[in-house]
């Protein structure tokens, strides 16, 4: 009889990268949006059933149920249990971005375009934020309508003025303007989208999950992280693409055929985004570490009651 084990620690070591990296390559796997409804619902009974104490059903192994919680962690919402919008989960990040990142780097030189897709792009953002959000700090309606009008004019401005700028510049230049755009909306979605935890603080807790207190130090350090993931897959994606493509122009594989240097670029978009998503998300610890001394005075005395030197807070995605 298997060993039972806690489910809600992932079965790769969080503390090593690679561990991380594991842990979201599986759960942003690709296939796990191709699961049915009546596929979810039983992986997510299984994992139930497990979690309240019952036996591993028969003709099923530990393995099983670890794959069971996989597909679980990619369609179900962590905090509220509910099934998420199935663009939003992140296993439809691969092909989603694999299409966006196509089109904003094939289509770069019409101004229509390159509106339509940074619009486009934010418009996906903002499905992503909405069907992440925290379930413990809801985001209201306001507060992601805002967002998505101000990242999104951002973005557009920022894609059409640049290509206006670097009009007499080498072509290549202008592949790099998607990029820029997106870093920008990046920097302004995201701080938007989390700011009651930046005025309220988010949750820290000692290694044993208990409560010490909120913290707006804490909350800084997890939305940077998450800015510094995000604008580490958009480098990959966006600036990857174009160099490669121009690498394998020179080399003569595509000449006279534009239907094979189309089908190259989207494959590349998607081999890449596909490396790029888990390898970002794991920089940093889901559940991360900070010391008590950099934190808030109040929650160090607070530690300090319970002899502790380091507390831990879950920085988001």
């Amino acid at each position: 009889m298997d060993e039972r084990v806690d489910l809600n620690i992932p079965r790769w070591n969080q503390a090593h990268y690679s561990g991380r990296v594991r842990y979201f390559f599986a759960t942003t796997n690709p296939l796990n949006i191709l699961k049915s409804n009546f596929e979810l619902m039983k992986c997510k009974q299984i994992v139930t059933d497990y979690n309240n104490g019952g036996n591993i059903p028969d003709g099923l192994t530990i393995d099983d149920i670890y794959k069971a919680k996989i597909v679980v962690d990619s369609a179900f919402h962590p905090d509220t249990g509910e099934k998420m919008n199935i663009f939003g989960r992140m296993s439809a990040q691969v092909p989603m971005n694999m299409l966006i990142t196509y089109g904003m780097v094939s289509f770069y030189k019409s101004t229509i375009a390159l509106i339509f897709w940074q619009w486009f792009n934010q418009s996906y953002n903002a499905l992503v934020n909405y069907t992440n959000r925290s379930g413990n700090i809801p985001i209201s309606f306001d507060q992601i309508l805002k967002s998505y009008i101000l990242t999104t004019s951002a973005a557009l401005i920022t894609a059409v003025g640049l290509n206006r700028l670097i009009m007499n510049l080498p072509p290549i230049c202008e592949r790099f303007v998607p990029f820029v755009a997106a870093v920008v909306a990046h920097c302004i979605n995201i701080p938007l989208m989390r700011i009651k935890e930046l005025q309220n603080g988010i949750a820290v807790y000692d290694e044993n999950k208990k409560f010490l207190g909120n913290s707006k130090i804490a909350s800084r350090r997890g939305i940077l992280a998450v800015l510094i993931s995000r604008i580490t897959v958009s480098s990959m994606g966006i600036l990857l693409t174009p160099i490669l493509m121009e690498i394998i122009g020179k080399s003569g594989i595509t000449a006279n055929m534009e239907w094979l240097q189309e089908l190259i670029e989207m494959l590349l978009c998607g081999i890449i985004y596909a490396l790029a998503i888990p390898i970002s998300c794991a920089i940093y610890p889901q559940i991360s570490p900070i010391s008590i001394d950099k934190l808030e005075p109040e929650l160090q005395k607070m530690a300090e009651n319970f002899h502790l030197s380091i507390g831990y807070y879950n920085k988001g995605l």
